[in-house]
């Protein structure tokens, strides 16, 4: 039997929406990407939603529009993807490395000794979906002693009056905490709708506004990002050939990111289905896992849901207890070999080049390198049916067992 790790869900609905946005003659940023912000708007109880061409772009842009620039830090985990190391380093600002808890995500206890006045803003990671405990990390922005260490740069900044935080929301579309979906609790959050995500628009992000209402108006703000990632131009090409008259303006030296039609439609079929189907169908897949491995004392299954938050499911980070990083290696190899394909989420930051060649190292990140040593990513999608997550199971089972 041969699993793939994470193929896109593409079903009848997906490519009725993507011929029709190929019969519209509408293939770049259009219907399709309105339509798209709105429905993840609504689906986050938010008033406004601007897509992009990649979560990566999504958090650049969001850091520039805040002032992020040299000379600044922004706190992020050890433990998460390169992007959101790399999007703080091309404004010129300094990453920060944090440490993880036992759950992957930013321990945030560990947070506030590296928070300086030089500080602007931090990037929560829900790693495989599982969301962060957003609560006590609004706690810390807003306690005393850190609002008096802030020191504002820019007029964002200053109308804010804290520390901005960012939720790198790539992973949990579709998680919840305390009642209140994910997108809703940072002041920004981003998703991503990257190929192997729960929703997919090959390529492509979604950045989600929730600063305070009293100092920010969203409809500007969003009006700001729309502008930004099309170059700084006043007139997109809908605009223009809806009436508004070919002549336009470049009032801002923007970015490139603009999303297209042809891949928002993609995103739209799923997303509608979404909360319906494919995000409970990944929900059973990872019941069937725990109910699988949970008689066995080496697998420490991964959190899913407490009093706090739920999962979005996007990844099955399986941890085998009391295994070495290269045993973790062997295992992997062994089941590949019986044809299923697995992953690992994630290699720490420090560990690799780029920023090993900038003095960051895995030693200070010690349960970063623990979850990462002793972590399988198994394929989590709705197409998995029991047999498939039997054989998987199987595979994980015989594999650690020959060891």
């Amino acid at each position: 039997m041969k699993i793939p790790f994470s193929p896109p869900y593409i079903d009848d609905d997906v490519k009725r929406e993507v011929l029709d946005a190929l019969d519209s003659g509408w293939i770049t940023s259009g219907p399709k990407v309105l339509a798209l912000e709105k429905l993840v708007a609504a689906q986050t109880g938010l008033s406004h939603v601007a897509c992009c061409n990649s979560a990566t772009s999504g958090l650049m842009l969001l850091l520039h529009w805040y002032g992020v620039t040299r000379g600044d830090e922004v706190i992020i985990p050890a433990y998460t993807y390169a992007a959101t190391a790399l999007v703080v380093m091309h404004l010129g600002a300094t990453p920060v490395m944090v440490d993880s808890g036992d759950d992957f995500n930013i321990d945030i206890n560990k947070i506030k000794e590296r928070i300086t006045s030089r500080t602007k803003a931090i990037i929560p990671v829900d790693i495989a979906g599982w969301p962060c405990d957003y609560q006590q990390l609004i706690d810390l922005v807003n306690s005393p002693a850190v609002k008096n260490q802030f020191a504002p740069t820019s007029d964002n900044q200053r109308k804010l009056g804290r520390i901005l935080i960012l939720s790198d929301a790539a992973h949990s579309l579709g998680a919840v905490y305390l009642n209140t979906p994910i997108g809703a609790w940072g002041d920004f959050s981003v998703f991503s709708f990257h190929a192997v995500k729960n929703v997919t628009t090959a390529e492509g992000g979604a950045m989600c506004i929730n600063l305070p209402q009293d100092e920010f108006n969203h409809a500007e703000v969003y009006r700001t990002f729309k502008l930004w990632s099309l170059n700084g131009q006043t007139k997109d090409a809908l605009s223009k050939t809806n009436g508004a008259g070919w002549r336009y303006d470049i009032v801002y030296p923007g970015f490139k990111m603009n999303m297209p039609d042809i891949c928002a439609a993609i995103g739209l079929a799923q997303l509608r289905k979404y909360p319906i189907l494919m995000l409970p169908e990944r929900k059973r897949v990872a019941q069937a896992y725990a109910n699988g491995f949970g008689n066995y004392s080496w697998a420490l299954l991964p959190p899913t849901s407490d009093d706090l938050r739920e999962s979005s499911y996007h990844v099955y980070p399986l941890r085998i207890k009391d295994i070495s990083e290269a045993q973790r290696d062997t295992m992997i190899e062994r089941i590949t070999e019986a044809g299923v394909s697995v992953n690992v989420h994630f290699q720490p930051l420090p560990m690799l080049t780029v920023f090993r060649e900038r003095g960051y190292r895995i030693v200070d990140y010690p349960v970063a390198f623990s979850c990462y040593a002793t972590e399988i990513s198994l394929p989590i999608y709705p197409q998995l049916d029991q047999d498939k997550i039997d054989y998987i199971i199987n595979a994980v089972v015989r594999a650690y067992e020959s060891l």
